[in-house]
């Protein structure tokens, strides 16, 4: 009797597992490093490139709006990170000075930088210009 009830707890449990909704990759950022960035800019039509670094305050007030836009534009836009602390070459090559700075790839080219951090009713626009 106590076997069937425990059985039929997990069984419970995974049927709620099963039905949740899954986020896949496309539903969130990737990250971004000086061997993958070349690849991920040119296979992806539209890529927001979020470059920043774990000391960073202002980065870190950026990430929750990067993530919910990763959310709300999956399949339209990719959105990627890239820590400029650990991938210098990347950095360099497109001159970062100031973080967090959003490099705004279409078709593999350089079509906006956005500097500093700002809420998103007004950084979404800046993006979103470019769909």
């Amino acid at each position: 009797m106590e076997e069937d009830k425990e059985l039929e707890r997990i069984r419970q449990k995974k049927i709620r597992q099963l039905m949740k909704p899954k986020e896949s990759s496309a539903d969130r950022h990737i990250e971004m490093n000086d061997e993958t960035f070349q690849e991920t800019i040119g296979k992806n039509t539209l890529v927001v490139v979020d470059c920043w670094a774990p000391w960073c305050a202002p980065c870190h007030m950026v990430a929750p709006i990067i993530e919910e836009m990763a959310r709300d534009y999956a399949g339209r836009i990719l959105f990627g990170k890239l820590n400029v602390d650990m991938n210098k070459k990347v950095a360099m090559q497109y001159a970062i000075m100031s973080i967090p700075t959003l490099l705004v790839f279409k078709k593999g080219r350089l079509v906006d930088r956005i500097i500093g951090a700002m809420p998103r009713k007004m950084l979404e626009p800046q993006i979103t210009r470019h769909l």
